[in-house]
């Protein structure tokens, strides 16, 4: 940009996160401490500002917007120019216009340190309330009705501000100026309390100390937060626990835990082992829940994550949260209030009605949620922190595209783990995660989210895109929505996905896409794929032996279905009955596949781990969590097919698997590191006849933690580079943003 000389005028338009996090009060004192005149104000989506005054006050003024902007903020200049000087006598916050849509939209962020320490100050009139929030901290996204983000377009339009409150948000010197979520115990949102049979009691004070005294007797507490409502229990009181499991029909699916932040993190630190990334990633804005490795001894029941060595860990996000475990006393099991796999509950007549039979009594608030979010889950892995879930915190979550797409479009994603994903220009914006769209409730929230992602950020789709598969609802729904239709393949979408993280990385790609099952090119079902190319040119280039499962859908929950096939496939016997086994002979409900997916469920079966699961990936995980890591592979055959794709045998796997004189530990070991030997050796053979290579390891499979470390650890050994999912799930959640990935570069 050209030095503006001697005095001058600027016109600047900066985007990015901009909106939400303190940037007007930042832009205005910066302004006045460098003696500039003229304006900021909010438009949609972007900040304008006008700045007057000498030239080197305007360039100090450009190096500080990029380099000193609030914590939450990421400002981009978009445009700087030149306008006529003199009609400025100082510099002000103007109000908010409406202009082109450039919209980003805020995310909900946790309590700020400031405002903690004011919570606890008894001298401060904000001392113990469970809304205290300022520019810098609480809830955004959750809350929003339209853009610009102001106050009276937001569900705390509601709430008249008091005195003390408006003098607050007017004043550009003070740090809750235009804090939009701005309240205090005289004007803002209240708590209540309410049992079966019982008479509410109001009064922040009053309902919590009944909250809190269930939660200490044992008893389950539905608490409405920032996105919706938890279910919460003492983490100490294995039969609470217990109770929880019963009641929500979840024998197995592990438990996230909300471990105060008093006396430097110990409860933290006695229930799991935490390093730099995972505490940083732990005390982050967005607050998500870490996922990490358990200590063998702790004050934990249990029976929060049974059969796993890994532990869903977060600090508290909200006031409310911090209030609660203060005056417990102790960590909280803190689970989504809702139907497993259903989006979060949100209103109190809904949270009272749907889980009755679940909670023993309800904590609420009369703070309206617009927007269910759900929270977000990361995982530590190869020194990196990568999304397992993308929610409260982190979404939306806006990517840019490497080249701007043909028309505003809008990806439907898959039917487990849904995402929905709009783009238009250059950009995509990512929904939070809505979940598997199974039930009617599902697949109006996820209804609902299509139509508000795009009223949100005022861009109509034109175009919409869904998976190949016919039985996914969110494929049926894109195909009666009226839009132009185009269709991408499950692993395709996959591969795409990873490679739109990595737009910098050129050349050819192979990204491994190891899953359950998705619909292939061929019409079998593919989950253990190597696929050769780059988005809109992908062809399948490594697999593993296919074998035909029996039993649809039930498989997913039924690991015994896949060791059977295997070993039938194979020529082992497998101790079921016969009627299964001549079904399965007839091709009765059968289905071929490719899945990796399945070759982990089948180990745990034949370990003897589990034959039935009660939620998606418990068999793989339970594997993972016992497996030996220092067990060597077993090398396995490959060969090329007619078709010239790399095949994986996977049956010498099967008599070692089977073998009761071994321990568990260690024919998990050895399934484990076979399976990433085995990638290794098909990475070979593809670079041998194709050059170099970049490796990415994309699917719900490499949430696998182990698998994927001992991946890169013989990847790194033979001198690939290699990308994970990062900002984007590797799991099916990825789906929506690689179906975008793909119909940018595709030819349809």
């Amino acid at each position: 940009m050209p030095r503006v000389e001697e005095q001058g005028a600027c016109r600047w338009l900066i985007t990015g996160r901009v909106q939400g996090v303190g940037f007007r009060p930042f832009i205005y004192r910066l302004a006045r401490e460098l003696g500039l005149n003229g304006f900021v104000r909010n438009r949609s989506g972007t900040v304008e500002v006008v700045t007057e005054g000498d030239a080197s006050s305007i360039e100090a003024f450009a190096v500080a917007v990029q380099q000193q902007a609030p914590s939450l903020a990421r400002p981009t200049i978009t445009s700087r120019e030149k306008i006529p000087a003199g009609f400025h006598a100082d510099f002000r916050i103007l109000a908010s216009s409406v202009s082109d849509a450039d919209i980003h939209i805020p995310a909900d962020y946790s309590v700020c340190a400031r405002c903690y320490e004011e919570m606890q100050d008894l001298s401060n009139r904000r001392y113990r309330y469970p809304f205290i929030n300022c520019t810098e901290c609480g809830p955004r996204y959750s809350l929003i009705k339209a853009m610009p983000y102001d106050r009276a377009q937001t569900t705390m339009s509601e709430f008249t501000l008091c005195g003390a409150c408006r003098a607050e948000y007017e004043n550009p010197n003070d740090r809750r100026f235009h804090a939009e979520p701005l309240a205090c115990v005289a004007c803002g949102p209240a708590l209540w309390y309410s049992e079966p049979g019982r008479a509410a009691i109001h009064g922040n004070e009053n309902a919590l100390a009944d909250a809190v005294a269930q939660l200490r007797d044992g008893l389950i507490v539905a608490v409405k937060g920032v996105g919706g409502y938890h279910l919460m229990i003492d983490a100490r009181n294995e039969r609470a626990v217990a109770r929880l499991r019963i009641r929500k029909h979840r024998p197995h699916k592990p438990f996230a835990v909300l471990f105060p932040v008093m006396d430097n993190l110990i409860a933290l630190h006695k229930a799991v082992i935490t390093d730099d990334l995972a505490l940083s990633a732990l005390s982050a804005p967005d607050r998500p829940i870490v996922i990490l490795p358990k200590r063998r001894q702790s004050r934990l029941a249990d029976c929060i994550a049974p059969g796993l060595s890994q532990l869903g860990a977060m600090l508290p996000y909200s006031p409310l949260h911090q209030l609660l475990l203060q005056d417990v006393g102790g960590a909280l099991v803190t689970t989504s209030a809702n139907i497993s796999g259903e989006p979060v509950v949100t209103e109190p007549e809904e949270a009272e009605t749907l889980l009755a039979n679940v909670a023993d009594g309800f904590l609420h608030h009369n703070r309206p949620i617009l927007c269910p979010i759900d929270d977000s889950v990361v995982e530590p892995c190869a020194t990196k922190t990568r999304a397992i879930r993308i929610g409260r915190g982190l979404a939306p979550l806006e990517l840019q595209l490497p080249r701007p797409i043909s028309s505003p479009t809008l990806a439907t994603g898959a039917h487990l783990k849904n995402t929905l994903a709009l783009a238009w220009d250059n950009r995509v914006v990512i929904s939070p995660h809505i979940g598997d769209l199974d039930s009617r409730r599902s697949q109006a929230v996820f209804a609902r989210t299509a139509s508000e992602l795009q009223r949100l950020y005022d861009v109509r789709a034109e175009t919409v895109i869904c998976d190949t598969h016919d039985g996914y609802a969110s494929t049926r729904w894109a195909k009666g929505c009226g839009l132009s239709l185009q269709r991408v393949g499950h692993h395709q979408a996959h591969a795409s996905a990873l490679v739109g993280e990595w737009p910098e990385d050129t050349g050819s790609w192979l990204v491994f896409t190891w899953d359950g099952v998705g619909l292939g090119s061929d019409g079998t079902l593919w989950g253990g794929e190597a696929l050769l190319g780059k988005p809109g040119q992908w062809r399948r280039a490594g697999s593993f032996r296919p074998f035909r499962l029996a039993g649809g859908d039930r498989v997913g929950r039924e690991p015994w279905r896949s060791a059977a096939a295997l070993c039938w496939t194979a020529g082992f016997d497998w101790n079921t009955s016969s009627m299964a086994k001549e079904a399965w002979q007839k091709g009765l409900n059968c289905h071929e596949t490719s899945s990796a997916g399945r070759l982990f469920d089948a180990a745990a079966a034949m370990i003897g781990l589990t034959e039935m699961a009660s939620f998606e990936g418990q068999a793989p995980m339970w594997l993972e969590a016992i497996a030996d890591p220092d067990i060597p592979a077993l090398p396995l055959p490959l060969h090329r097919d007619a078709e010239r794709i790399w095949r994986t045998d996977w049956a010498p796997l099967i008599p070692f698997l089977m073998d009761g004189r071994q321990s568990p530990a260690a024919r998990a070991g050895l399934f484990q590191a076979s399976m990433a030997l085995a990638l290794v050796q098909q990475a070979l053979r593809i670079r041998a006849e194709h050059g170099e290579i970049n490796i990415g390891l994309a699917g719900g499979v490499f949430q696998n933690r182990l698998l994927v470390e001992q991946t890169l650890g013989l990847l790194d050994e033979q001198g690939f580079t290699v990308r994970l999912n990062e900002q984007v799930p590797c799991n099916d959640a990825s789906i929506s943003f690689g179906q975008i990935i793909e119909a940018l570069y595709g030819d349809f």
